[in-house]
């Protein structure tokens, strides 16, 4: 709802400055991010994404049942929030993103994304009571260093294939997103097995 909603609120006052779009999509989802991991790391980890979640599960850190909980709840929640802004901002509540995200310079910019995101987490979570404000702000950063604006989540590669607004991304171009995001995944496993530190 976060993400969508800024985007929208972010286009309709712009003027037409994708940049200033942008920037305010930007630090309304990591305001919104750090609120959200502040006020829920200790009573569900804080689990919105779901490849931190496969880690996690990869990591012996959760059960596969959770895993599977965490998937659900991460993927219906994030098509109900595109959902509810649609609502709030009264424009048609169903949709399909006609954006094109294309390209493989954006498959590359979500593998980066993906490993940078992971790597915050995991070295991070060491000072738990940092973990909110540096994913946050990664996430802020994200959307400016990164051709795709640092989707990096799935659930929310899903979720923004259903509004056609300035947040949306065309059903043709989830596969590749979400496989970037997989493969970033799969490979930070097998780099973090590399490395002690991480």
């Amino acid at each position: 709802m976060v993400i969508v909603g800024s985007g929208i609120m972010g286009e309709n006052l712009s003027n037409g400055n994708a940049g200033i779009a942008l920037l305010a999509n930007s630090i309304a989802t990591g305001a919104g991010l750090f609120v959200l991991i502040t006020l829920l790391i200790n009573i569900s980890g804080a689990h919105f994404n779901p490849v931190v979640s496969f880690v996690s599960w990869a990591n012996k850190e959760i059960e596969f049942f959770q895993l599977l909980q965490y998937w659900i709840g991460q993927f219906s929640g994030a098509i109900l929030g595109v959902y509810l802004a649609h609502y709030i901002f009264d424009i048609s509540i169903i949709q399909t993103s006609t954006k094109f995200r294309g390209g493989i310079n954006l498959w590359m910019s979500e593998v980066v994304g993906t490993l940078i995101l992971l790597s915050v987490i995991k070295i991070g979570s060491q000072n738990k009571d940092k973990i909110a404000i540096l994913v946050a702000l990664t996430i802020t950063a994200g959307y400016w260093f990164t051709a795709s604006t640092f989707f990096v989540n799935p659930a929310v590669t899903v979720a923004r294939s259903l509004t056609n607004t300035f947040a949306g991304i065309q059903p043709s171009n989830i596969i590749t997103f979400i496989s970037a995001q997989v493969f970033a995944t799969i490979l930070f496993l097998f780099i973090s097995k590399k490395i002690k530190y991480i």
